[in-house]
């Protein structure tokens, strides 16, 4: 069983920052132990259009630290050799663009479990997605509220490990509460996907958690990890940020 997969048995638990922000390695390894079970490693770009101003500054702070792909898979290395979790490289195509060959062998070499592109349009994609799962690597499709029920079986048809569905329009973005019509989306969605669902983009607080953990497979928590490290926390305060926000003892 993948990683990926063994994280999805119980549910899945996904905390995101970007790689390079402040003591990444160690910062990755305190939301594990905070209850994390699968880790989204962002890889910085200049213009993320999907994410808010939380992640937008992050990933200028990485990018002035003089963060770059090999960078981040340097990180994820380190991260892997102290860790079993689940690893998902979270970035934008362009990045990646000019060698995806090459990138794929040296991120799965670093530990990489799965990928998430978030520009890159699925029916673009099919030169990337049978480079991923030649490597062993799992290609993650992304759903939101504007995503027909037509378009879902496509996506998940042809996708794998989990459907990581946005929750909201626009960009991501730490919110107090949850969409209105969350239950009814989720059930659409899972009644047109044999994924698991990971519900992201805005969840901030363990209630919202918890409510999301009720009718979807995982959750995804971001902006609230990464305010936490703009602050210039410790490794163990958002250790005990993210027990609080997983409800972890």
């Amino acid at each position: 069983m993948s990683r990926i997969a063994s994280a999805f048995q119980k549910k899945a638990k996904i905390a995101y920052l970007t790689a390079g922000d402040g003591n990444s390695v160690d910062y990755f390894l305190a939301l594990l132990r905070g209850g994390a079970n699968i880790l989204e490693i962002g890889i910085p770009f200049s213009d993320p259009i999907a994410d808010g101003p939380v992640i937008q500054r992050a990933m200028e702070r990485s990018l002035k630290r003089g963060t770059n792909v090999g960078v981040v898979l340097e990180i994820t290395q380190e991260i892997r050799s102290q860790t079993d979790a689940a690893l998902i490289l979270f970035t934008y195509f362009n990045p990646i663009c000019n060698n995806v060959s090459r990138f794929l062998g040296e991120a799965k070499r670093a530990g990489i479990d799965g990928i998430l592109v978030i520009d890159l349009p699925f029916e673009e994609s099919k030169e990337f997605r049978e480079e991923c799962t030649s490597r062993g690597l799992t290609p993650i499709a992304v759903a939101a509220p504007s995503t027909p029920p037509e378009r879902i079986s496509f996506l998940t048809r042809i996708g794998e490990g989990f459907l990581y569905y946005a929750c909201r329009k626009g960009t991501t973005g730490a919110k107090e509460q949850l969409p209105a019509d969350l239950v009814n989306k989720i059930s659409t969605v899972r009644a047109h996907s044999h994924l698991p669902i990971a519900v992201g983009f805005g969840i901030a607080n363990g209630q919202a958690v918890t409510d999301v953990l009720k009718i979807a497979d995982g959750c995804v928590v971001g902006s609230h990890f990464v305010s936490a490290v703009e602050r210039k926390c410790t490794a163990g305060e958002l250790e005990k940020i993210a027990r609080e926000i997983f409800y972890v003892d």
